[in-house]
């Protein structure tokens, strides 16, 4: 019997292996992986499987296909097959690939392309949903046909936030299952030497900053992060994001009195992590914050959160819940290279909340508890206060409502 698998990212397959090693797809059988390059120009990136990094996880499939390829000369973010045309697509695609026995589909996601087109090409068989991020504990996005969330069996995530389940399909009745942190792989990176380490994001791509608004949030870190003492950085570009994205923090770093260096493209973060040890990571919300905190014990630190909190729209923007976690569980970098705990918080709470906001109609069992939260705690940063007015729920916590009725 055949698996078919699919990624965008390394970390995707990283996880993917780690799930695998676990024993999460059987002992035996034969495994395909389907790959994607979701950049905005693939021509000119490397595809996930194209980096030295693959190597080791390539030996848990037996076959590896580009997407990109398949369906070239056309872009996988942006392609999907017309409904009149999905049977004969769906046969042509089976007998590429050489499947006449499919087990299982196992998809990044079943929200938006390329992933999202698979389903309808193959046709009938089980459906495991994996997640490789912080996305796991947000609520689904959009709401699925029935033909699609009655195929999901199971949801399988890296438990990358202890003691909260996720959101992501629990209002289709979907289990998730944790993959054992010993499980996800190693992988060796070339020698390289840095004291700090910044990971770079794409939210200029996302249109949720500007090119500038970006460059200037990772100047800012960097200047942070040498106000701190380190001289030795290492700036890693997000894996989206634009080539030009390190130049001018190169030419920052300079005149800081600092060096900067960049990794082989295509090196994990969590490759550097194991081989640098590095005295701080720095991000805006990124999941490798997660994995450098949880499963490498690096000290991590949080800028631009409140920007971003107050920047994403609409707000069921999928991203919210990820700033949030980072947001309420990182110290804050402050620009004199000093660090802010956050304030103690409950985070399931919290997250529920959130959750409740962006998809009040998916998972009204959220909101008593979420009225509950907001009485006690207020609406703080992370909730907006006209959309608490539009689902009438409170938008100051119960002790400063009195302070007001009493004058004070």
């Amino acid at each position: 019997m055949t698996t078919v698998f699919h990624a965008s990212r390394l970390f995707g397959a990283m996880t993917l292996a780690a799930a695998i090693d676990s024993g999460a797809f059987g002992p035996s059988g034969r495994r395909v992986l389907i790959v994607t390059n979701n950049a905005d120009i693939p021509e000119i990136s490397l595809g996930l499987d194209e980096t030295p990094a693959f190597a080791t996880l390539r030996d848990r499939f037996d076959e590896v296909h580009s997407w990109n390829e398949i369906i070239a000369p056309l872009h996988p973010s942006e392609w999907k097959a017309r409904t009149i045309e999905v049977p004969m697509l769906g046969r042509l695609l089976l007998s590429h690939l050489g499947v006449t026995d499919l087990r299982e589909l196992v998809l990044e996601s079943v929200i938006v392309p390329p992933a999202r087109s698979l389903p309808g090409l193959f046709k009938d068989c089980p459906i495991t949903v994996y997640s490789d991020g912080l996305m796991a504990h947000s609520p689904t996005r959009d709401v699925l046909p029935g033909e699609i969330s009655s195929r999901v069996t199971r949801l399988i995530h890296l438990g990358l936030v202890p003691g909260v389940a996720p959101l992501l399909l629990s209002e289709y009745g979907v289990p998730a299952e944790t993959i054992p942190a010993e499980y996800f792989p190693k992988i060796e990176t070339p020698a390289v030497y840095g004291e700090a380490i910044i990971l770079g994001q794409y939210l200029s791509s996302l249109g949720i900053l500007t090119e500038d608004e970006e460059n200037q949030l990772h100047a800012g870190m960097l200047r942070a992060v040498v106000a701190r003492g380190h001289r030795e950085v290492i700036f890693q570009p997000h894996p989206a994001a634009r080539h030009r994205q390190g130049r001018e923090l190169r030419r920052l770093a300079a005149d800081l009195g600092a060096r900067l260096t960049f990794p082989t493209e295509g090196t994990p973060a969590e490759a550097l992590f194991a081989a640098v040890r590095p005295k701080l990571v720095v991000s805006c919300f990124s999941t490798a914050l997660t994995t450098a905190k949880l499963f490498f014990g690096l000290p991590v630190a949080t800028m631009g959160t409140e920007l971003l909190l107050e920047r994403l729209t609409p707000y069921e923007n999928s991203n919210r819940v990820p700033v949030t976690i980072a947001d309420a569980t990182f110290p804050r970098l402050d620009p004199d290279g000093s660090l802010t705990d956050p304030p103690k918080i409950d985070l399931p709470g919290l997250i529920n909340a959130v959750a409740y906001c962006m998809q009040p109609t998916a998972h009204p069992e959220l909101r008593e508890p979420t009225h509950s939260y907001l009485e006690s705690n207020g609406p703080i940063r992370y909730f907006k206060r006209r959309r608490l007015e539009s689902l009438n729920l409170p938008t100051q916590p119960r002790s400063r409502l009195r302070s007001l009725i009493r004058g004070r």
